[in-house]
């Protein structure tokens, strides 16, 4: 049976993806309980929709009691990179399997069962879990975040390159977080998607050719493709990673260089029940934006994304 306002722990509430989460949730008329581990945050979690928030760290098995109590579902993710990130997405599963949860939601990756990737390897076990509970669970398999690009695209505008450490031409499927987001909150909020796992790229597969041709397009000037070694892009991303973490990601970029990154859109286009958003779109947007910003604050570099925005 449904719940017609249903009560939803939400995994990294205030983060740069699980963020997109609450609202799609609220606007489903779901009541958003975030989880922060840092109080500070309790604030932002509250501005994008959340109307309860829970302190608790994901390594804390009591903090994870208090905050599945009552609830009728919870979005999962796991912080990207960390050692431990199969033991604490068990942990939250076995939380909410004591606390009497009815719908869990957990955003894995693409292809997790190529165990020669760590950190799509540490997705099995949480994979697992659910599988032993009697939960209704959705399993998400995203392809390649598009949000990445957006931490780039300031690079991008100033110098007119666009550089990953793999070969321009490798193809990689490609999806819009707000697109996985909006699946979630199906899932979490209705019987549909009940015990699917799923997975979500949006239309193609494209490579570092086409999208400085679509940033090009969008800008109205010439983007280049830029191909630096691992080393040589780390040290200009400078990404808040340790030397373990960075070693890791240093392994996924080298499967991109020899393999690319398959999907396929049929999937994510059935759960929507609509088209999903484009890398086309998203860039467009991106362009929009940072041409915005330039005209109300010279100097800022924010991007948010509207809703219907594709």
């Amino acid at each position: 049976m449904q719940v017609a306002n249903p009560t939803v722990l939400v995994v990294g509430a205030t983060g740069r993806v699980a963020g997109l989460v609450v609202p799609e949730l609220v606007r489903r008329n779901a009541n958003v309980r975030a989880l922060v581990r840092d109080p500070a945050n309790a604030e932002k979690a509250r501005k994008l929709g959340a109307s309860e928030v829970a302190t608790g760290d994901l390594r804390n098995r009591q903090s994870l009691e208090r905050a599945v109590a009552g609830v009728d579902g919870v979005f999962h993710i796991g912080p990207a990179f960390a050692p431990d990130e199969a033991a604490m997405g068990v942990a939250m599963v076995e939380a909410a399997t004591r606390a009497g949860v009815r719908k869990f939601v957990f955003s894995s990756v693409i292809q997790p069962t190529n165990t020669r990737l760590k950190n799509h390897a540490s997705k099995v076990p949480v994979e697992a879990a659910l599988y032993s509970t009697t939960m209704e669970y959705t399993i998400l398999h995203p392809a390649n975040f598009m949000q990445n690009l957006a931490a780039a695209w300031p690079s991008v505008v100033e110098h007119g390159v666009f550089s990953e450490p793999f070969p321009k031409t490798a193809k990689l499927a490609r999806v819009d977080y707000r697109d996985v987001a909006e699946v979630a909150a199906i899932a979490l909020t209705e019987a549909r998607l009940s015990y699917a796992t799923l997975d979500l790229c949006a239309d193609g597969m494209h490579s570092r050719e086409d999208l400085v041709a679509m940033m090009s397009e969008e800008l109205g000037r010439p983007i280049s493709s830029g191909e630096p070694t691992f080393g040589e892009w780390a040290a200009e991303a400078r990404l808040p990673y340790n030397d373990r973490q960075m070693q890791v990601l240093a392994k996924i970029y080298a499967h991109y260089a020899h393999y690319g990154l398959g999907g396929n859109s049929l999937t994510l286009r059935a759960a929507l029940g609509r088209e999903p958003r484009s890398l086309r779109g998203f860039i467009r947007n991106l362009a929009q934006q940072m041409a915005q910003a330039a005209w109300l604050r010279p100097a800022a570099h924010t991007f948010t994304f509207r809703e219907g925005d594709r």
